[in-house]
C-alpha cells in the first residue's frame, strides 16, 4: 500500500491516461452473467451444460445440444447504493436496462447412433454492467483534495511557467490548480513548499466539507463463437473465441468548501469536474472439458485466458476555485484542461491484460425415467480462481515518452502488490414439475485486495421459475446482489487516506425467452 500511495498518488492524477490500479479490477471483479436459468442457480454453469451460457463459462457444456436453439435475455437492474464517508451516511439510487446471454446454438448428432454430437454457438452477453452512481459527503479535518495536486506538482520538478503553458505536461490537475490559485508556493521556515489553499483551514484545526459524485454508464460486452464435441456422452470438449468490447464513461464531480466563519483565511470553495471514457476491443480464449463417469455425475474444468484489450482513454477536466482576499473580498478563477491541450481532449492508447481464471465444477443430475411426470432435479457447484494480481498494462502509444513507459512499469508493480488471487463460489439447483421448474442459487465473490484496511466482497442470492413445452421455453429470475467495497476520492502519500465504505444493494430482474427447432 505504501508503494501505491507513493507512485500512483503523486504521478497519476495529472496524466492524460488516468490509469490507476482500480482499473485492474474494473474489468475483472464482476459476477457471472448469463441466461435467466443460469443466473437462478447462482451462475454455476461449469459442469451442467445444456445452456447457451456455457459459451462464456465452460464451452464443453455446449456438447449436450443435439438440436437448434435461439435465446434472448433482457434484464433490468435496480441499484441502491449506500456510502459511509467519515461517519456521514449517504444513499442514492440508479436503475438501468441490461441484458444477459443471447444468441443461437446449432447442435447435431450427424446421424450417429452412439450418442456422439457436435454443437456450435454464436452468442453475446453483457459481461459487466457499469451503469452506476456513487455519492457521498462529509466533514474532513485531516486532508484536502488540493494536497494531491500540490504533491503532484512538487514531485514533478517542473517550474510553474513550465506547467502553465499551452502544452502543459500536467493539464488535468496541477496546471488548473496553479492557474486558479488552488495551490501555490509558500516559504515556511525558510523552506519553499507547495500548499493547497484549504490547508489554512486544516492548520487552524477546522474542517472542510467534501462531496463526491460519480456517475458511470456503459459496460463490458462480449461476442463469442463457441464449439463443442460430445464423445459418446462420456467426454465433452469445447472452446470459445471471445471478443470483449469496452464502452465506458464516467463523470466525477468533487466539491470542497470552507465550513468556518472566517472570511480572511484565503479559501471559500472549489469544484473539480473530471470527464473520462474508455473504449476498445480485445480477444480471449476459453477451453473446457466435462467428464461423466456416471450418467448422473458431471465433472467440469475450464480455463479462461486473459483478455487482451486494446483501449483508448479520453479525458477532460474543469476546475473552478472561489478564494478570499486578505480583506475578505471574494474572487473566482475557472479553467478547463482543454486550455492546456490545444482545445483537444487528452487521449491515450494502451493494452490492458485482464486476469486469467480457472473453474472446477461438479453436478449431480437426478436420473430421468420413462415417466416424465416424475420429479427431476439437479444440484451443481463451481469453484473459481481469479488471478487479480495478474492484470497488466502496456503503453501502446508510439510517441510514449520514457516517463510514460516507466509509469506503466511502476503501475504493474503496484497492481501486483495491491491485489491477490481470490476464490469465488457458486452453487445452485433445480427441481422440475413436468413443464414447470423452480430454481435457487447462491454465489460469493471473494476479496481481491491484498492488504486493504477494509474487506470487499460480493454475495448473490437468486431464485427463479421456468416453463418448457413443445420447444418453447421462458425463464424468469431475480438476483439480489450485495457488494461491499471502498472508494477513495483522492490519494496522498506517506499517510493514511480517507475513503468511503460502500454498501451496494442491486436487484436484477432477468427474463429469457427461447425456441428449440
Amino acid at each position: 500500500m505504501k508503494k501505491y500511495l507513493l507512485i500512483v498518488c503523486i504521478f497519476v492524477s495529472g496524466r492524460a491516461i488516468a490509469q490507476v490500479p482500480e482499473d485492474a479490477l474494473k474489468f475483472s471483479w464482476y459476477p457471472q452473467n448469463g441466461s435467466a436459468r443460469s443466473l437462478a442457480i447462482g451462475g454455476a454453469m461449469g459442469s451442467l451444460g445444456g445452456d447457451i451460457s456455457a459459451t462464456f463459462v465452460n464451452p464443453a457444456g455446449l456438447g449436450f445440444y443435439k438440436t437448434q436453439e435461439v435465446v434472448v435475455t433482457p434484464s433490468f437492474s435496480l441499484n441502491n447504493n449506500k456510502a459511509n464517508f467519515r461517519e456521514s451516511p449517504f444513499s442514492d439510487k440508479r436503475n438501468s436496462l441490461a441484458f444477459g446471454t443471447s444468441g443461437i446454438v446449432f447442435g447435431s448428432t450427424n446421424g450417429s447412433t452412439r450418442g456422439n454430437s457436435v454443437a456450435i454457438s454464436l452468442a453475446i452477453t453483457q459481461t459487466a454492467n457499469l451503469n452506476n452512481i456513487v455519492h457521498y459527503k462529509g466533514l474532513n479535518n485531516q486532508s484536502s483534495f488540493s494536497e494531491q495536486f500540490a504533491e503532484e506538482f512538487a514531485a514533478s520538478g517542473i517550474s510553474i511557467d513550465g506547467v502553465l503553458n499551452v502544452n502543459s505536461p500536467l493539464p488535468y490537475t496541477a496546471a488548473p490548480a496553479l492557474y486558479t490559485y488552488l495551490i501555490d508556493t509558500a516559504t515556511i521556515g525558510n523552506q519553499l513548499l507547495v500548499r493547497g489553499a484549504p490547508e489554512n483551514i486544516l492548520d487552524a484545526g477546522q474542517a472542510v466539507q467534501q462531496e463526491y459524485l460519480r456517475k458511470t454508464r456503459g459496460g463490458m460486452y462480449e461476442l463469442a463463437f463457441g464449439a463443442a464435441t460430445n464423445d459418446n456422452k462420456k467426454w465433452l470438449l469445447g472452446a470459445t473465441l471471445g471478443v470483449p468490447i469496452i464502452d465506458y464513461e464516467s463523470n466525477t464531480t468533487f466539491t470542497e468548501s470552507d465550513t468556518s466563519s472566517n472570511t480572511t483565511n484565503g479559501f471559500k470553495s472549489f469544484t473539480y469536474n473530471d470527464n473520462y471514457s474508455t473504449k476498445g476491443i480485445g480477444v480471449n480464449l476459453k477451453l473446457g472439458a466435462i467428464y461423466r463417469p456416471k450418467e448422473y455425475i458431471r465433472i467440469g474444468l475450464a480455463i479462461h485466458t486473459p483478455s487482451f484489450l486494446l483501449l483508448t482513454d479520453e479525458r477532460t477536466t474543469n476546475l473552478k476555485t472561489n478564494l478570499e482576499t486578505p480583506s475578505g473580498a471574494a474572487e473566482s478563477f475557472e479553467i478547463g484542461s482543454n486550455d492546456f491541450t490545444n482545445n483537444e481532449p487528452g487521449q491515450n492508447k494502451y493494452i490492458q491484460m485482464s486476469p486469467w481464471k480457472a473453474i472446477l465444477s461438479g453436478s449431480y443430475v437426478f436420473r430421468e425415467t420413462e415417466d416424465i411426470k416424475r420429479q427431476r432435479a439437479f444440484i451443481t457447484a463451481d469453484v473459481e480462481y481469479v488471478n487479480h494480481k495478474g492484470s497488466r498494462f502496456t503503453n501502446d502509444n508510439e510517441d510514449a515518452s520514457q516517463r510514460d513507459k516507466d509509469y506503466t512499469h511502476q503501475l504493474n508493480d503496484v497492481v501486483k502488490e495491491s491485489y491477490k488471487g481470490t476464490f469465488n463460489f457458486r452453487v445452485g439447483g433445480e427441481l422440475k414439475f413436468n413443464t414447470i421448474m423452480t430454481r435457487l442459487g447462491f454465489a460469493y465473490y471473494g476479496d481481491p485486495y491484498k492488504d486493504a484496511p477494509w474487506k470487499a466482497s460480493r454475495t448473490l442470492l437468486s431464485g427463479g421459475l421456468g416453463y418448457r413445452n413443445n420447444g418453447f421455453f421462458v425463464d424468469l429470475t431475480y438476483v439480489y446482489n450485495m457488494t461491499k467495497d471502498a472508494n477513495f476520492p483522492y490519494r496522498l502519500s506517506g499517510r493514511p487516506n480517507t475513503y468511503a465504505e460502500l454498501d451496494q444493494k442491486q436487484g436484477n430482474i432477468v427474463a429469457t425467452v427461447g425456441w428449440k427447432f
